[in-house]
């Protein structure tokens, strides 16, 4: 699957700053585009994406300059739930009828991928919306959204639903952004079992996974290029430090683990015919002490010494960053993650499965 795109080795990339992405050789750098929208002036909405800069600079600078320096940039974006200011979860979903929230919506992703234009990039929408969509009823079409009333020029055509959403930003990327690749987020829990911390060996984990696969390709996975898929938003020592066990075990013998999220990956992509990219995983290692930006976790770890696992979840990549503000970072981890990469690099890579 992973040859569709073109790539024939497993991508590796992260969430970091130049200093870092200068140690060793990439092939993504992410950048998550969140905060909720703006104005399109920067003197009255500073906190939007588009803002990210000196203010004197035109709107946008932010993310043209990492389209410039980056060899292949992805942009997650997350911007329904804070511009709609409402509770995460259904509201979120209900939120999609509002005509007005959704024509500031459409015009910003248009201006996204104005800047991507004709350059090469990985466009990840919405991580988190399509499971609470899922959750809230099972036939995306069913779900209705103010599609062609909040947007006439590129989705006259859509249905007003979940499903005619997901496809009106989609066919926007063809227009605006044709050379980019655009994926839909695949949340393990959509199904209402996690694949990614189920500890009950009897749950039939494929099948679970199949339900959220399902749910996608009729939401808009025939369209897309790619699914994207994660492991956990937070570091698991941070976690821990909250009286939550998150940890996978290395080893495989007890649940959660890595071949179980493995195989409910595995399923999906199988279910949906499109590769993966691992996104957002945890930074952390076992050395470190647990405060500040340096929390454990054997993520990164397991996923460079077994990277044959990861490309057999038909996978064309891993990136790594943290899900929130105080999680361990490339430049935080005693140097471990660009150790690893460099020593991927050196080994000739992993390729990607067919």
């Amino acid at each position: 699957m992973a040859s569709r795109l073109g790539y024939d080795k497993l991508l590796v990339g992260a969430d970091m700053t130049d200093a870092v992405a200068e140690q060793a050789r990439f092939d993504i750098r992410y950048l998550y585009l969140a905060g909720g929208l703006g104005t399109g002036n920067c003197a009255t909405s500073p906190e939007w994406w588009g803002c990210w800069q000196d203010l004197a600079v035109p709107p946008g600078q932010y993310l043209r300059d990492l389209l410039a320096k980056t060899r292949l940039p992805l942009v997650s974006y997350y911007e329904l739930l804070q511009t709609s200011g409402v509770a995460e979860g259904k509201p979120e979903v209900d939120a999609l009828k509002n005509a007005a929230l959704l024509t500031r919506y459409f015009a910003d992703w248009r201006f996204v991928l104005q800047q991507v234009g004709n350059g090469p990039a990985l466009l990840h929408i919405e991580p988190d919306l399509w499971g609470y969509a899922q959750q809230a009823n099972p036939d995306p079409h069913a779900i209705p959204a103010a599609v062609t009333s909040a947007n006439p020029i590129d989705c006259a055509a859509q249905e007003n639903s979940v499903a005619g959403f997901a496809r009106c930003l989609i066919a926007m990327v063809r227009k605006y952004a044709p050379h980019a690749k655009v994926g839909l987020h695949a949340s393990a829990w959509a199904s209402g079992i996690d694949g990614t911390d189920n500890r009950d060996p009897s749950v039939d984990m494929p099948a679970n996974a199949r339900k959220v696969a399902d749910f996608l390709t009729a939401t808009g996975g025939t369209d897309m290029d790619f699914v994207v898929v994660e492991a956990s938003d937070r570091d698991a020592g941070w976690y821990k430090s909250l009286g939550r066990n998150t940890f996978w075990d290395p080893t495989n013998t007890t649940l959660p683990n890595f071949h179980q999220a493995f195989a409910w990956a595995t399923a999906l992509t199988e279910r949906m015919n499109q590769p993966a990219l691992w996104w957002q995983l945890p930074l952390g290692n076992m050395a470190l002490p647990n405060s500040g930006l340096q929390w454990q976790d054997n993520r990164v770890d397991y996923f460079f010494a077994h990277p044959d696992e990861v490309a057999r979840t038909n996978a064309f990549g891993m990136v790594f960053g943290g899900g929130e503000a105080h999680q361990t970072e490339p430049s935080t981890d005693n140097g471990n993650f660009v150790k690893k990469v460099q020593q991927l690099v050196a080994a000739g890579g992993q390729a990607a499965c067919p």
